[in-house]
């Protein structure tokens, strides 16, 4: 008997320690950091200034090279203190020649970095057209955030600005591995300080982003919200939904669980520090860490008196072969074109309408789902234009009427699917759109 209750009492008192060492290392509540001078008062204005965010923050390319965002102050006396967050679309990464951009349009964007003069020197923000929230005189759409403060976060991480890890990556070729910094998260973070100790206090805020882009404004709107403490907040994502995924769901139930479970390991997402410890250590309430997914409706509960807006189209032929094809085989061995996209949308339209499902009890949460659009394989509703974003049926011109309304909270909260399949034509991109389309074709999509 007393051998046994001393081996008892060792493994109590093993069990005692290992609990202990867990709740030391425990992911920690995310406070801002916003002390110390905010510098001295800004002399630029309604042109593109550089901010290199501190290495010591951890911000940093995949590359290792510094992070930068820019950032366009408005002269406009109503809007000084309104400001929109744009957070830049791309493809991502978790083997070697992806991260590199060797194996398709879909891995990573900007490999290389960001360079200073990103904004005026004609990279994928085009000069800030790339979407109208990032430019004063878009020539084909005109938004209401265009006289606010305009920051553009670009994205260079391979991780939907939302990772937190150090890979090295040598799959393609163990000689050539390359060190890979899926560093999304430590970069939001960097951004949320800089806004808190920069930006006086604001009257309104809107985080929005697209593709990739929208699932890092989901990621990090929380974090950006804690440090700025505007009045009214609203967030847009556009075109990068995180799908209501369960850990343990199979790939008829949840066809993207493939994919959420190489970003969980590979971008550090349950790492120590890493977006879903944190996240779930400062707004407890705001999901599990069991589904990723559970952020998207989280969030509103956690900001009550903020409104949430997710947009997708119901053809999406891109963001969907990046959550599928890599993980079906069937799906990578068919020709690309409309047969290829069959298979993916089969898989795609189920989660689309379970993620509208799952934000229908949340009364602050709007959506807006048209069916396609003859421009980037149906991706993305606010780049370029608003153009061919309509859901006609219930008389909406675009997607411009739903960001208005997620901007008003003295209006109900919009919430529209399409129910017919149709197809539009963007005006004013008719070149671009066959151009784009040309071009998925020759890259195989």
């Amino acid at each position: 008997m007393t051998a046994k209750l001393a081996i008892a009492r060792a493994s109590l008192g093993a069990i005692a320690l290992a609990c202990a060492a867990t709740a030391a290392h425990a992911a920690q509540p995310w406070t801002p950091d916003t002390t110390g001078n905010v510098g001295p008062a800004p002399t630029s204005f309604n042109k593109w200034e550089m901010i290199e965010l501190p290495a010591s923050t951890g911000a940093s390319c995949g590359n290792g090279s510094p992070y930068r965002i820019f950032i366009n102050r408005t002269t406009t006396a109503a809007d000084k203190a309104k400001t929109v967050v744009m957070f830049e679309g791309g493809g991502a990464c978790w083997e070697q020649n992806s991260c590199q951009q060797k194996d398709g349009v879909l891995g990573a964007t900007n490999y290389n970095g960001i360079k200073e003069n990103y904004m005026t020197g004609g990279g994928l923000a085009l000069y800030g057209w790339v979407t109208p929230f990032t430019s004063r005189n878009h020539p084909l759409q005109k938004v209401q955030t265009q006289s606010w403060n305009i920051i553009y976060a670009p994205y260079c991480t391979g991780d939907v600005h939302s990772g937190n890890k150090t890979n090295v990556y040598g799959d393609a070729d163990p000689k050539t591995a390359i060190t890979y910094r899926h560093k999304g998260f430590m970069n939001g973070q960097a951004i949320a300080n800089w806004m808190g100790k920069h930006l006086p206090k604001q009257d309104k805020l809107l985080v929005t982003g697209f593709s990739a882009g929208g699932a890092g404004a989901t990621s990090m709107y929380g974090l950006i919200r804690l440090a700025v403490q505007p009045k009214q907040s609203a967030m847009l994502a556009d075109s990068g939904p995180i799908f209501q995924v369960n850990r343990g769901d199979s790939p008829e139930v949840s066809p993207s669980i493939h994919l959420h479970n190489t970003i969980r390991d590979k971008w550090g997402i349950e790492g120590e520090e890493g977006l879903a410890n944190r996240m779930l250590a400062t707004f407890p309430t705001a999901g599990t860490i069991d589904n990723l997914g559970s952020l998207t409706t989280g969030l509103a509960r956690v900001f009550p008196q903020d409104r949430f807006g997710y947009a997708t189209f119901q053809a999406d032929a891109i963001y969907s072969s990046f959550s599928y094809t890599k993980f079906y085989p069937e799906i990578a061995a068919a020709p690309a074109g409309s047969k290829r996209d069959a298979l993916l949308l089969a898989k795609w339209q189920p989660e689309v309408k379970k993620w509208v499902t799952a934000m229908q009890p949340e009364p602050n949460i709007g959506y807006y789902v048209p069916y396609g659009r003859d421009f980037l394989k149906a991706h993305t509703l606010t780049t370029a234009t608003f153009s061919g974003t309509a859901i006609k049926e219930a008389g909406i011109k675009d997607i411009g009427a739903f960001t208005d309304n997620l901007l008003d909270p003295s209006k109900p909260i919009m919430r529209v699917v399409e129910q017919n399949r149709t197809v539009q034509n963007s005006q004013g991109i008719g070149f671009f759109s066959s151009f784009f389309n040309t071009f998925y074709a020759l890259a195989g999509l």
